[in-house]
């Protein structure tokens, strides 16, 4: 696995994509943070990090993802990789973690804002790793969910598309949800689903388990489903 997750993270600063994807999180966050909380003197990022976070979920982790499994298979390079001495697990969790990883450094311009305010007055923590653990959970969940679509096509273009339109349904849940609010089913359906109720927790400094356990099992959901279609293109 750490042969892959070190290739695969040294190929995001090979190409482009890496500092594409870091420019749009620097960029992003830094003009929200100046306009709301420098322009304005509010120390509390809340608003910075729920506004970024809409525009990361569907402008910035189909960029980070689309490339995962889609390149290998464009450079008709997947044929060796699954035959190399690794388990698919090892593959995917590589190509997982280094996604993660990059997406992480990212957010972590978050923490250096807090830093930055903290010199004039006392940001509240909680909050502010509150609100940074959820979005990284939240981003985990949408990188296994974009690392199986790519898995399943050879078009980076197909891949992103996809997984745009995937995080899209996931944060129009709570509008079809409204829509059903007769039936009983459907909003426990929705309420379930919600990315963004389950997200806006962890915006108030609160770490409900439930929400924890939520994006950490849809996580491992999506990687063991991705292993799975490995498997599969492997003995076909």
């Amino acid at each position: 696995m750490s042969a892959i997750f070190k290739r695969e993270f040294k190929t995001y600063f090979t190409s482009p994509i890496g500092y594409v994807v870091l420019a749009m999180i620097y960029g992003l966050s830094g003009y929200y943070f100046f306009m709301y909380n420098l322009a304005n003197g509010y120390a509390d990022l809340s608003y910075v990090f729920s506004s970024v976070m809409t525009l990361l979920v569907l402008l910035v982790l189909p960029v980070l993802t689309m490339r995962l499994m889609s390149d290998d298979k464009r450079q008709k390079t997947d044929q060796a990789l699954l035959t190399a001495p690794v388990s698919l697990t090892g593959i995917v969790l590589g190509k997982f973690f280094a996604a993660l990883l990059l997406f992480a450094i990212g957010i972590s311009i978050m923490l250096v804002f807090a830093v930055i305010i903290a010199t004039k007055v006392t940001p509240d923590w909680l909050v502010v790793f509150g609100n940074f653990i959820g979005l990284l959970l939240l981003g985990a969940m949408l990188i296994a969910i974009g690392l199986l679509i790519s898995c399943l096509t050879e078009s980076q273009f197909v891949a992103a598309l996809g997984t745009f339109l995937a995080s899209f349904a996931l944060l129009m849940v709570d509008s079809v949800g409204s829509m059903l609010s007769s039936s009983t089913v459907a909003v426990a359906i929705t309420d379930f689903l919600s990315i963004s109720k389950r997200y806006s927790t962890f915006t108030g400094g609160l770490m409900q388990y439930d929400d924890i356990i939520f994006f950490v099992s849809m996580t491992a959901l999506f990687l063991f489903i991705t292993v799975r279609v490995l498997d599969r293109k492997r003995w076909n």
